[in-house]
């Protein structure tokens, strides 16, 4: 196999990589039912005019399975975390409490449940159409080498190649789907 083809290739799995990253990321941010620090990841806050990411300017917590507590570095940021969650559409409701803010992260009814379960399987299907698109790039550079005088036999062993790689990373996004869903479900 020539070099190109082993340059194609280690693209389209590097780029398939970034894909699988980013839908962990994503289903990291689908909350099951228990209260984790990173359902507040996508947190801004103003902080002097620019904003930050909640984790910049606070210590976030969690107290038990339902709680979740942030400590701000600064006390005046209390009224600016707060207004920041209420933003961001998590469906939490903050408490100020003049020290801290506390949230309790209310259980997860069986409606709701599905509609997280729904949301995995779309950053899922997301995430494939991604390596798709990437498959895809792959076969177009792979189009230009043919064009460029590459032998049909190593074109179609190339093609086969991207072929498997796109199957092995689209099981993996369906293991991580799957194992997402059971958790949501988990009562």
């Amino acid at each position: 196999m020539t070099e190109e083809i082993q340059l194609i290739l280690a693209e389209f799995k590097d780029s398939n990589e970034k894909s699988l990253a980013h839908l962990t990321t994503e289903l990291e941010k689908i909350r099951a039912g228990k209260a984790t620090p990173s359902m507040l990841d996508s947190v801004k806050v103003d902080y002097y005019g620019a904003q930050t990411a909640l984790s910049q300017v606070a210590n976030v917590a969690t107290l038990d399975a339902r709680t979740i507590t942030v400590q701000p570095w600064e006390r005046k940021l209390l009224d600016e975390i707060s207004r920041g969650i209420i933003n961001s559409n998590l469906g939490l409701s903050p408490q100020n409490n003049g020290e801290m803010i506390i949230i309790n992260v209310p259980a997860l009814t069986e409606e709701r449940r599905k509609e997280f379960v729904k949301k995995a399987k779309a950053e899922g299907e997301a995430a494939k159409v991604a390596i798709r698109n990437n498959r895809k790039d792959a076969n177009d550079m792979l189009k230009l080498l043919k064009t460029d005088g590459l032998p049909e036999d190593m074109g179609k062993d190339a093609e086969a190649k991207i072929q498997d790689v796109t199957n092995i990373y689209s099981s993996k996004i369906d293991d991580l789907v799957n194992l997402k869903e059971a958790d949501i479900m988990k009562v």
